[in-house]
């Protein structure tokens, strides 16, 4: 069987006295893989190599940091197909779906190609009688990002393309369920130039993940993953003195006003709600018309269009998407099926029996439908993480506002109308932080950031763009003079000021 290293220090590592976790085949049910869960003595040699590394490439200036990540673009586009293959085989993904995961991460990349620009300082000249003041933005050290299943190439990207171009060190930990793609981009790095030491790959459970928020030379960590243990997470690492910034998770409601196009919405919707199994932080799962007509119109036309989504293993060029990630993860799917069920929501299209032949054993749900949803139900108010929308409807716009601002996560929210001054008002008024105009999913594009509101993120730097500049440096200000050796008037013993 298959076992897949950790990679520390640019090489591959395989320790034999570590425990092991299976990576199953999303589309069979069948074990292909096993990867080593480390110690905290795995660990220990990651950041022992990071620690060395770190100061010469922070030392090195920003244009040939620049061209490490010009260099690794290149070759992730030109091992692109076999990444998403390798991707989806892990994951479920259908391959096209492995393909933008992979194409999001690299805008990232392409963003971080221009780090010689952001990582420029502020001047004043003349602040003061011939004293002038100048920032300047310098990394932290040895950094690390832990990384959900869900997009096993772009938010490792999103992390250590900045960091790394800031001029830090830094050590990922990918989840256990689909690791491969995460050692398969710490290898092209090193191929692009980066020298080793500076990207390592340790793999592991909750035993690493608590090593690395303790660890002393650990001085920032980044997180993705559910909304409870982002939280244990930041605290953990806020109280061993670290840098934080922990994105948790998501119920994303689509407002449909009585004006939207409900042809483009329903297209929008089917793709937003269903694509990738449902298993994205910016899915939209929750669709809330104003008024009963526009309900009962967007239901129908529901109806029909998930009729024609194909459900299909990963490797199929029909599939529109494939199994969910885990047995474990059907199966909390289904719990929630059935607590929506139970709490007297009404079951619209039923996908939970699902089943492919010669695939019994795959982790497949088919798209699943409930109306009359309430927010006082427990499968509304929760993350279900599945293809499985829920319609909760509402009589007015402020009714639609209240809904997606009141609930406990404030991730992502799209409105759809054509009157301006409705989604004026939605996107000023929304208390969430990421909001779609017309637009199912609104991940902003890499130059902007990142980051939800309330549940859906602790910390107070978003991922990527500026903010994530700002979260993977420090900044230092230096106020100089050259005198020339002719003023002798001021007082030492007074505080400075610049009059």
């Amino acid at each position: 069987m298959r076992t897949l290293p950790h990679f520390i220090n640019g090489e591959e590592v395989n320790l034999s006295d570590e425990k092991h976790a299976q990576i199953f085949c999303p589309n069979t049910g069948t074990v292909q893989a096993q990867v080593p869960l480390g110690t905290h003595a795995t660990l220990e040699s990651a950041v022992a190599a990071a620690r060395e590394a770190q100061m010469a490439w922070a030392a090195t200036n920003p244009q040939r940091r620049a061209r490490v990540m010009f260099n690794f673009k290149a070759l992730v586009e030109a091992n692109k197909d076999r990444l998403a293959k390798l991707l989806s085989s892990e994951h479920g993904k259908v391959f096209s779906d492995a393909q933008g995961d992979i194409q999001r991460g690299l805008e990232v990349i392409e963003f971080a190609c221009g780090i010689p620009h952001a990582l420029k300082g502020e001047y004043t000249e003349g602040a003061g009688p011939g004293i002038d003041v100048y920032s300047m933005r310098q990394p932290l050290g040895v950094v690390a990002g832990i990384t959900p299943f869900n997009f096993p190439a772009m938010i490792p990207m999103w992390m250590f393309g900045v960091a790394i171009a800031c001029g830090n060190a830094f050590i990922l930990k990918p989840s256990e369920r689909d690791p491969s793609v995460p050692v398969e981009l710490a290898k092209l790095m090193i191929e692009a130039g980066l020298p080793p030491g500076l990207l390592n790959v340790v793999h592991g459970d909750k035993e690493i993940v608590g090593c690395i928020l303790d660890h002393p030379d650990i001085k920032a960590v980044s997180f993705v993953g559910s909304s409870d243990i982002a939280h244990a997470v930041y605290e953990r690492g806020a109280r061993a003195g670290k840098r934080v910034q922990a994105m948790g998770g998501a119920k994303n409601h689509g407002i449909i006003m009585p004006d939207a196009d409900l042809n483009q919405v329903v297209k929008d919707l089917v793709g937003a709600a269903f694509g990738s199994a449902g298993e994205r932080c910016m899915a939209l799962p929750v669709v809330v018309p104003v008024g009963e007509d526009t309900a009962n119109a967007l239901r129908e036309k529901l109806i029909a269009a998930m009729k024609q989504i194909v459900v299909a293993p990963s490797d199929d060029p029909k599939a529109d998407y494939g199994p969910v990630v885990t047995a474990q993860h059907k199966a909390r799917i289904s719990h929630y099926i059935d607590l929506a069920i139970k709490e007297g929501a009404e079951l619209v299209y039923d996908g939970s029996k699902h089943t492919i032949p010669g695939n019994t054993d795959g982790y497949f749900i088919g798209p699943t439908f409930f109306d009359k949803v309430t927010a006082s139900m427990q499968s509304y108010q929760e993350e279900i993480f599945g293809p499985v929308l829920q319609m909760v409807r509402a009589n007015s716009f402020n009714e639609a506002l209240q809904l997606a601002s009141e609930h406990q996560y404030g991730n992502g929210v799209a409105i759809y109308t054509r009157n301006g001054h409705a989604a004026r008002e939605f996107a000023r008024r929304v208390n969430v932080g990421m909001v779609g105009i017309n637009v199912p999913i609104p991940v902003p594009v890499a130059y902007h950031t990142f980051g939800g509101w309330k549940r859906s993120s602790f910390g107070d730097t978003n991922q990527h763009g500026m903010e994530g500049v700002k979260f993977w440096t420090k900044v230092k200000t230096i106020t100089q003079r050259w005198p020339d050796g002719t003023d002798n008037d001021n007082n030492a013993f007074d505080i400075p000021t610049m009059g």
